[in-house]
């Protein structure tokens, strides 16, 4: 056994794993623009990161006079898979922290993400490390509730078989930190200080621990700490 502090590390995915958020908002920008509802990419990065484009089914007909169908959150995804696929690229070092975790932990890490399944493994197996993530990943869509309940965590630490106090967080969301927060896990705040990343402060003001801005610090950072159980 691992005499590292944590008994499992729980990712998010998108901002924290790959730099998705732009590419995403932009193909969800084009499509709200045919709509009717006018927004560019930033200002769709502040509306929609964080959340599920199909929890704000409201906010869109209030700007659209139009009801989301299932028809159109699949043409969506359509579009926004090209996009990624031809277009993602990994948060800088996340890679190599990702596998350096994996080894330290005996591979106790997960990847819990707001978003649909087919798109984090997609995200995953584009910037190469969807191996350390074999049977560990777990999506809010397929759960009782979104992020920021903290379903998609707790699930993931129980097929770990890890007490979620034990558990190491990074976020790079209020929403998805206070995810982590609520299922009793030690949240760690990635941030950069760009558009889509939630800011340092509103971190920490929703329970992150500590925040920082270079995934290459990640093991060591969380060497330092002990968890909250």
């Amino acid at each position: 056994m691992s005499s590292f502090p944590f008994a499992a590390v729980l990712f998010d995915c998108d901002g924290v794993l790959v730099d998705s958020e732009p590419i995403t908002n932009r193909v969800l920008a084009e499509m709200l623009g045919e709509l009717g509802w006018p927004l560019t990419t930033d200002e769709s990065m502040r509306i929609f990161t964080g959340k599920a484009v199909k929890d704000e089914a409201d906010l869109i007909e209030s700007k659209t006079g139009f009801r989301i169908t299932p028809e159109w959150l699949h043409g969506f995804r359509e579009r926004r898979n090209e996009a990624l696929e031809r277009d993602l690229t990994a948060i800088p070092n996340a890679p190599a922290a990702v596998r350096a975790l994996f080894e330290q932990l005996d591979g106790r890490i997960a990847c819990a993400s707001g978003a649909d399944r087919f798109k984090v493994e997609l995200q995953l197996e584009k910037v190469g490390i969807l191996d350390c993530f074999a049977g560990r990943i777990f999506s809010g869509h397929e759960m009782p509730r979104s992020k920021p309940a903290p379903d998609v965590y707790l699930a993931a630490a129980a097929a770990l078989g890890v007490d979620p106090k034990r558990c190491a967080v990074v976020e790079d969301t209020v929403t998805g930190a206070m995810a982590g927060v609520a299922a009793g896990a030690m949240v760690f705040g990635y941030s950069t200080g760009e558009s889509g990343h939630s800011g340092p402060e509103a971190l920490r003001s929703v329970g992150a621990v500590q925040v920082f801005s270079d995934m290459a610090e990640l093991p060591a950072l969380l060497a330092a700490h002990r968890p909250i159980g």
